[in-house]
C-alpha cells in the first residue's frame, strides 16, 4: 500500500505553509523586533512582560474558542471552511505587521495577538483532518511527516529571511529593519500559497447538518456533551491533563527563547542563527521520532523528549557563553518536533474518529491554555525576581507535572475505551 497519497501530502503541506509563522514570526523576528524596535527604550524585564502578555492573550482567546469551533466543525462538516477563515485571519494580520512603525508596541502586539488566534484556530481544524487522510495504524508516521515538512518549509523561508537581514543591500533593501518588515509579508504569501493543496485535495466526510447557523447553535449545545464524553474516557482525560502541562513548556521555549537570550545580553543575529539550526535539525529528527513511536510507542517517545527538555532548561539557567546557546539549539531541535508529533498521534489514536473535530478542539484548548500560563509566568517571574534565569523554573515545573500525569496513561486501554465510546 502506498503510504504517501496525494491527500496525505496535501494535508502535510499545510504544516509546510503555516510553520513559517511559527518560525519567522513567533519564534524568530517578532520577539527580536518587538524588543529592539517596537519597544525600543523599555527595560528588558518590561518588554519581556509585554511579549509574554501578548502571547498569553492570544492563547487565552483560542482556548475559549477551540472546543466550540471543533464541535461546530463536526456538526456542520465545515472543517476546511473554518480552517480557511482562521488561516486568512492569520495571513492578513501577519502581513499587516509590515506597516507598524518604531515605538508602536501596542499596535504590533494587537496584530500579533490576532495573527496568533488565526494560526492556532486554523490548527484546530488542520489537526482534526488527520483522521480524514491517515489510516489509524500510520498516525505516528503521518503526524511526523507533517511536522518534518513544517520544520523544513519554515526553515527554508527563515533562512532566506535571515539572509535578507544580514545582507539587505543584496536584496535591494535599505537596512535590516526593512528586511524584517518585508519578511512578515513573505510569511503571509508563503502561508497562502501552500495552503491551496489542502483545500483542493483533502476531502472531509460530510456531516449530517449542512446549515451553518444550525451548526453554530448545535455546536454550543454539544460543547458540554463533549466535555462529559472526554471525562468518561479515563486514559484520554489523563493524557489531556499531562499534555496541558508539558506542552506549555514546549510552547514557552518556542515563543520566549530569543527573548531570554536577548535578556542575557546575547546578540540578536547570533540567536536567530541558533534558531535556524533548530529548524533544520528538527526536520530529520521529527521523522526519526515517528519511527521511534512506531517501534516503542508514542508514550515512550514523549517521555524521552520531556527528559531532554528538563535537562536543557536546567542547563540554560546557568549558561553564560554563546556557544552554549548553539548546543541547546541543536538538542532542542532533536526533540521539539518529536514531542509535538507523537503527542498528536497518541491523542488521535485514543479518540472516536467520528468526533475528531470536537476532540481536537479540546486538545488545542488545553495546549493553548498551557501557553497562557507559560509566557505569563516567565514574564512575571522575570519582573519579580529581576532575573531572567530564575523565570525558567516555571518551565521545569510544568514539564515535571506533565510527566507525572503521563505516567498514569495506558494507551492500549485508551484505544479500547475510544472504540467502545
Amino acid at each position: 500500500m502506498r503510504i504517501i497519497t496525494r491527500p496525505i501530502l496535501s494535508w502535510a503541506l499545510y504544516d509546510w505553509a503555516n510553520s513559517t509563522f511559527a518560525t519567522t514570526v513567533m519564534a524568530g523576528f517578532f520577539p527580536v523586533f518587538f524588543k529592539g524596535y517596537w519597544s525600543a527604550g523599555s527595560p528588558v524585564t518590561e518588554s519581556t512582560f509585554q511579549l509574554g502578555a501578548a502571547n498569553s492573550l492570544g492563547s487565552l482567546v483560542i482556548m475559549v474558542l477551540a472546543p466550540v469551533l471543533g464541535a461546530i466543525a463536526d456538526r456542520g462538516g465545515a472543517r476546511k471552511r473554518l480552517l480557511l477563515f482562521f488561516a486568512l485571519l492569520g495571513m492578513v494580520m501577519t502581513g499587516s505587521l509590515y506597516s507598524v512603525e518604531r515605538g508602536e508596541w501596542a499596535t504590533a502586539a494587537l496584530l500579533y495577538v490576532l495573527a496568533s488566534i488565526g494560526f492556532a484556530g486554523a490548527n484546530v481544524f488542520y489537526d482534526s483532518l488527520i483522521v480524514a487522510v491517515a489510516p489509524r495504524e500510520k498516525l505516528d508516521l503521518i503526524s511526523a511527516l507533517g511536522f518534518s515538512l513544517g520544520y523544513l518549509g519554515g526553515g527554508l523561508l527563515f533562512a532566506v529571511n535571515v539572509s535578507m537581514t544580514l545582507w539587505p543591500s543584496v536584496f535591494g533593501l535599505a537596512d535590516a529593519a526593512q528586511a524584517v518588515r518585508v519578511s512578515f509579508l513573505m510569511v503571509a504569501c508563503w502561508w497562502a500559497v501552500f495552503s491551496v493543496p489542502l483545500m483542493l485535495f483533502v476531502h472531509e466526510r460530510p456531516a449530517p447538518a449542512s446549515d451553518v447557523g444550525a451548526a453554530v447553535r448545535s455546536g454550543w449545545h454539544q460543547l458540554m456533551d463533549t466535555f462529559h464524553h472526554v471525562r468518561r474516557l479515563r486514559n484520554l482525560w489523563l493524557l489531556l491533563i499531562a499534555y496541558w502541562f508539558y506542552i506549555d513548556a514546549v510552547n514557552t521555549v518556542i515563543r520566549m527563547a530569543l527573548d531570554y537570550g536577548l535578556s542575557l545580553g546575547f546578540k540578536a543575529q547570533t540567536l536567530i542563527v541558533a534558531l535556524l539550526i533548530t529548524q533544520f535539525v528538527g526536520f530529520p529528527a521529527a521523522l526519526l521520532f515517528g519511527r521511534l513511536g512506531e517501534r516503542f510507542g508514542a508514550k515512550t517517545g514523549v517521555f524521552i523528549a520531556i527528559a531532554v527538555y528538563v535537562a536543557v532548561t536546567l542547563d540554560a539557567m546557568v549558561m553564560h557563553r554563546v556557544a552554549d546557546f548553539y548546543v541547546l539549539a541543536v538538542v532542542i531541535g532533536l526533540v521539539q518536533g518529536g514531542i509535538q508529533s507523537l503527542s498528536r498521534s497518541l491523542y488521535a489514536s485514543m479518540i472516536p474518529p467520528d468526533k475528531s473535530g470536537e476532540f481536537f478542539g479540546f486538545y488545542n484548548m488545553l495546549g493553548k491554555f498551557a501557553a497562557v500560563l507559560g509566557p505569563a509566568l516567565m514574564g512575571v517571574l522575570s519582573v519579580l525576581t529581576g532575573s531572567p534565569r530564575l523565570s525558567l523554573l516555571a518551565v521545569v515545573a510544568l514539564l515535571l507535572i506533565g510527566a507525572a500525569f503521563l505516567s498514569f496513561v495506558n494507551a492500549a486501554r485508551g484505544r479500547e475505551e475510544a472504540a467502545g465510546a
